[in-house]
């Protein structure tokens, strides 16, 4: 394999010229950079990954941890992520807790450990034992999807979210306003949504029945099932329903339609989230579209930030967000 020294001495350059050009740094004339590349083009040389990170102290690499990579959220965070980093040069490795919160501080430990530059998580709820791991860390971190004091936060308004779709459904007649959550220990989409929901009802001075309220998990199959209860157990049948995912939704959409009740002419449905499935299922599904492609990207701009050392503040960003109407309502 050639060498820096090698190449130096083809091009006839020094090899701090030929470090310059690799690390594009420091004044390189334009003829001694023509001369370097051309080299390196014809010996087909590439640079040691390893060697570079020693001498930058730069790995070049960051930490992306997820709650759950098989989903459509992740997905979209981690392409809006990717989109941005790797034009810089930045590659990404990910980590999986599949919705197990502790997982969280266990990879944050290993991300340490292979020297990542920064890190980026996606996190389902905000524990003390997290905060105080992410405090001790000595590099660059940013929070997505949740809010933590004395952190940079990359959110979206999830309770006006949930406010607002509430008054669309009341703005278009409806009532009776059933809801599907989930865990409150998930602050942004357990807590948040559904306190968007209750507030926005009393607005509207609009009462809630107990029976109307259902908490379930992440996914279509908890989604019927959370329609069922509140179909066999309320006596006062809502006329709508807002669930805090589009997963969610869709279960209670499906339960509706499969026990012979008309969606929206019996029960309307909405959701949040605005995923790729809530286009295509009959019918369209009513949601909260997120761009999640924006929030990874502006956590990607963020962490690219604080890598290079150019802002030290914390802040918090709020992504938008919009309202798609369909036919479920």
């Amino acid at each position: 394999m050639i060498t820096i020294k090698e190449i130096a001495e083809r091009a006839n350059v020094s090899r701090t010229t030929v470090s310059r050009v690799l690390n594009d740094s420091g004044y390189v004339s334009e003829d001694a950079r023509k001369r370097v590349l051309h080299v390196i083009e014809e010996t087909g040389y590439v640079p040691s990954v390893h060697a570079k990170s020693l001498r930058t102290k730069k790995t070049k690499v960051i930490g992306v941890i997820l709650p759950k990579i098989s989903t459509e959220t992740s997905s979209r965070l981690v392409n809006g992520i990717d989109d941005v980093l790797a034009r810089e040069g930045y590659q990404i490795l990910l980590a999986n807790t599949n919705l197990h919160a502790e997982k969280e501080i266990e990879y944050i430990r290993l991300l340490k450990s292979r020297n990542v530059d920064g890190m980026i998580l996606s996190a389902t709820n905000v524990q003390p034992e997290l905060i105080q791991e992410i405090r001790q860390l000595k590099i660059p971190f940013i929070m997505v999807g949740q809010h933590a004091e004395e952190l940079t936060n990359v959110i979206f308004d999830e309770y006006q979210a949930a406010r607002d779709m509430v008054g669309l459904l009341i703005k278009k007649g409806y009532k009776k306003i059933a809801f599907i959550g989930v865990d409150e220990a998930d602050r942004a989409v357990g807590y948040l949504r559904k306190k968007g929901y209750l507030d926005a009802m009393k607005e509207h001075e609009v009462p809630v029945e107990e029976s109307w309220l259902q908490k379930g998990i992440f996914d279509i199959d908890s989604g019927a099932e959370c329609m069922k209860s509140i179909m066999e157990s309320a006596e006062n049948k809502p006329q709508a329903v807002l669930a805090v995912t589009d997963r969610l939704a869709i279960g209670a959409l499906q339960y509706l339609r499969q026990n012979g009740f008309s969606v929206p002419g019996d029960v309307a449905i909405a959701g949040m989230g605005g995923s790729e499935l809530s286009k295509y299922i009959t019918p369209g599904l009513t949601t909260i579209d997120f761009s999640f492609e924006d929030a990874g990207r502006e956590a990607a701009l963020l962490i690219l930030q604080k890598v290079k050392g150019e802002y030290g503040q914390e802040i918090t960003r709020k992504i938008r967000y919009r309202l798609v109407e369909r036919e479920s309502i």
